[in-house]
């Protein structure tokens, strides 16, 4: 998220920009990084250093550069950044993902467990009633 270190209004429009992107992605934990762009005209700076730097605190951390497009300064590094992010994410979910898969096997595997468990102590007390053997009416029936 880019805005101009000489212009106030357009870090406040950042905020309101970020606020969107998280509604519609419904996730606080979007890959972010806040860049104040043309670095080169200190002189006209409205945005101090320390500002921006609390602005990307109150984002959760997300890291803070500046750059200038002019002298292409850091410009490399918030994309390296963004994209060790993004891959960091994409690694978490991942693991969540097996994690979640993992855990419903084990889920699976316990159920089927505890199904044979009763299976096996039933059929060694006589079967689902105590022991008791159930009285079968048996019919031949003979099919000429």
């Amino acid at each position: 998220m880019v805005f101009s270190i000489t212009s106030m209004t357009s870090l406040h429009e950042l905020a309101e920009l970020r606020d969107q992107i998280i509604r519609i992605k419904d996730d606080m934990r979007v890959p972010i990084v806040l860049v104040g762009n043309k670095s080169d005209l200190e002189e006209d700076r409205a945005v101090s250093r320390a500002r921006a730097f609390a602005v990307s605190q109150s984002w959760g951390g997300c890291p803070y550069y500046e750059t200038s497009a002019r002298r292409r300064a850091n410009v490399d590094e918030v994309f390296v950044d963004l994209c060790r992010q993004i891959i960091v994410r994409d690694m978490e979910l991942s693991r969540a993902r097996d994690y979640d898969h993992r855990d419903s096997y084990r889920h699976r595997r316990d159920r089927d467990r505890d199904r044979d468990r009763d299976r096996d102590r039933d059929r060694d007390s006589g079967g689902r009633h105590g022991g008791r053997r159930r009285r079968r009416d048996v019919s031949h029936c003979t099919i000429l």
